[in-house]
């Protein structure tokens, strides 16, 4: 009986991240950053794959790529995660998805240096994304490619 219950709340558990990865899909697609310097475009570009979403962010001066950024959403240990490789970590960092709503999530390290936060908000086709810690705050505002 105790391993029947175990592998109901198991599988509920599972069923319930599925479902919370599932309602971030959202966030496909191609978002055009619209708070850059002049000469720069940056965008980030989310597609679904077997494992999550898989993301990209791109910082470009005028042609030159500057800034390439992997990014995930995965599920590990049964909780949602927002991972992040960029070229001056040597491992990739893990925020765990602390809030998600069907237009918005927050996730969290507060082990990393900076940033501690971060939160995604969907308002129509437009997309804000805030990086915060340690009392600094960056927004990082989109609007979805056509």
């Amino acid at each position: 009986m105790k391993a029947l219950l175990l592998l109901l709340l198991l599988a509920f558990s599972v069923s319930a991240n599925t479902q919370s990865l599932k309602e971030m899909e959202w966030l496909t697609g191609t978002w055009n950053r619209t708070n850059v310097k002049a000469g720069r475009s940056a965008h980030e570009r989310w597609i679904k794959t077997a494992e999550g979403l898989q993301g990209w962010g791109v910082n470009m001066n005028g042609s030159d790529t500057i800034f390439v950024e992997k990014l995930r959403i995965v599920t590990k240990d049964s909780k949602l995660y927002y991972v992040a490789d960029v070229p001056q970590n040597k491992e990739s960092t893990y925020f765990l998805i602390t809030e998600a709503t069907a237009n918005s999530f927050t996730c969290e390290n507060p082990k990393h240096d900076f940033p501690k936060k971060i939160t995604y908000q969907l308002e129509g086709n437009k997309l804000k994304a805030t990086i915060s810690g340690d009392g600094k705050s960056m927004d990082f505002l989109f609007e979805r490619k056509e």
